[in-house]
């Protein structure tokens, strides 16, 4: 039986918009993919930390959500996680990315069926959004963290490229330019909507 876990890592803080505390900006946007990740059916939701942000990951953690410290932010030690915990899939995803549809996410998993790994792209920049794959992980799966990794270089640490599958994108807020893609007719994003309305 196939069961499945989406892991929202929480991402470096290295932005903030002008008038708004870093650290209160960060935890809103955690606060939005985490509580969209607990809507999700047919899967789990956990959070990803590194020791210094386990009391990020307890404020913004849904009761009973399961918190994986790890030693860095980066994929393998996340992945080890949700396979000790006894998950046959899994996604990563970055916490920037606030507004993220579930659809995005899900089309994370679905090409797991078929291949071992998929990835999805942050449109703005450098990076990735999220990263998917069968548990436990392919030993070739790169040990890469979501700011600076890329679907390039998990395809040519692949023995063949086909064995990883692309997935659509999204952006993740990490400058200035990124707000004005914020569409305040979606739903959801609340605590990061608040913070940038001062409501």
């Amino acid at each position: 039986m196939t069961s499945r876990v989406v892991i929202a890592l929480l991402t470096p803080g290295r932005w903030a918009p002008g008038g708004i505390d870093p650290g209160l900006w960060r935890a809103a946007l955690a606060e939005d993919l985490v509580d969209l990740l607990a809507t999700l059916v047919e899967v789990e939701a956990a959070i990803a930390a590194v020791p210094a942000d386990r009391p990020l990951a307890a404020a913004v953690a849904w009761p009973g959500m399961p918190v994986y410290e790890v030693p860095q932010a980066t994929l393998g030690p996340v992945l080890a996680a949700a396979t000790a915990a006894g998950f046959t899939q899994a996604v990563v995803v970055a916490t920037d990315a606030p507004d993220v549809p579930g659809l995005v996410v899900a089309k994370l998993l679905r090409p797991l069926s078929t291949r071992p790994v998929a990835v999805a792209p942050a449109l703005d920049g450098p990076g990735l959004l999220g990263v998917a794959t069968v548990l436990p992980a392919p030993r070739w799966l790169p040990d890469l963290a979501l700011e600076t990794g890329s679907a390039q270089a998990i395809r040519d640490a692949a023995p063949d490229p086909a064995l990883v599958a692309g997935a659509p994108g999204w952006r993740r807020l990490r400058g200035p330019d990124s707000l004005a893609t914020l569409d305040p007719a979606i739903d959801g994003w609340e605590a990061t909507r608040a913070l940038l309305t001062g409501g």
